[in-house]
């Protein structure tokens, strides 16, 4: 009878293997997941990291801090372009949208009339052309010093080979969740180089980052889930050449 329990009782065990690391021990974090919680952490980011250059689309909000100026993403992005709002501090909120080169911004009046006329070659004052560009997409030239700067908001591997890379001595940390998500929390320099939460089911995708010297936190969803991305009608566009005046950028 005893050997009859002793074995019911180590069958038990055998059972419960996959969620205890032993029968009566404690919970094993890693249990069920892709394995990215047991490695060191420079492993972690860089599976992070190849992970997201590998998708074709993602989901990104939250706030950047870019020279003294907190911004307010929130962005849909895929290889050849992207569409979404940015908004900072106490200015209106624009709109972005690139579909290869092509890039344009809509944005209400409120916003060009924070500036001077939208092109220096228009007769109608200040006032008067803002309500032209009230809620239309203004392609923005190439060669305009403002373009890059916008452009890299929508740039899906600009954006994400900068948040993703953590800086100084990277730590591995607790086993947590992020929107319902299982994740490892990577640090740099104890945090001060920036934090990193990476999926641990399905493709180590990172799912939020806290930027370095606390320019930022963001999160990101939607791995791989397509999206549309056209350039607009030409009745929902203004083009002023090459002359466009961006208020504050």
């Amino acid at each position: 009878m005893r050997t009859r329990n002793a074995a019911l009782v180590g069958a038990l065990c055998v059972g419960l293997s996959a969620v205890l690391t032993a029968c009566g021990g404690t919970e094993d974090p890693d249990a069920g997941t892709n394995g990215v919680g047991k490695l060191e952490p420079a492993a972690i980011q860089d599976k992070a990291r190849t992970a997201a250059r590998g998708a074709q689309a993602v989901h990104l909000s939250g706030n950047i801090v870019s020279e003294g100026r907190t911004y307010r993403i929130d962005m849909r992005l895929k290889n050849n372009g992207g569409a979404g709002r940015v908004s900072s501090s106490g200015a209106a909120a624009f709109e972005l949208l690139r579909v290869g080169d092509d890039l344009y911004l809509k944005a209400p009046a409120g916003f060009w009339s924070r500036g001077s006329s939208p092109s220096p070659t228009a007769k109608a004052d200040p006032a008067a052309a803002a309500g032209k560009l009230d809620d239309k997409y203004v392609k923005v030239p190439a060669d305009d010093p403002s373009y890059q700067q916008l452009k890299g908001f929508t740039d899906k591997n600009v954006l994400l080979d900068g948040l993703i890379g953590l800086r100084g001595k990277l730590a591995r940390g607790a086993h947590g969740t992020v929107g319902g998500v299982r994740t490892i929390h990577v640090t740099g320099s104890g945090g001060a180089g920036g934090t990193l939460d990476v999926s641990l089911t399905g493709t180590p995708y990172p799912v939020r980052v806290q930027r370095a010297g606390g320019a930022g936190q963001l999160e990101l969803g939607d791995w791989g889930k397509d999206f549309a991305l056209a350039v607009p009608d030409k009745g929902q566009t203004v083009d002023y050449g090459k002359q466009l005046q961006i208020p504050g950028a």
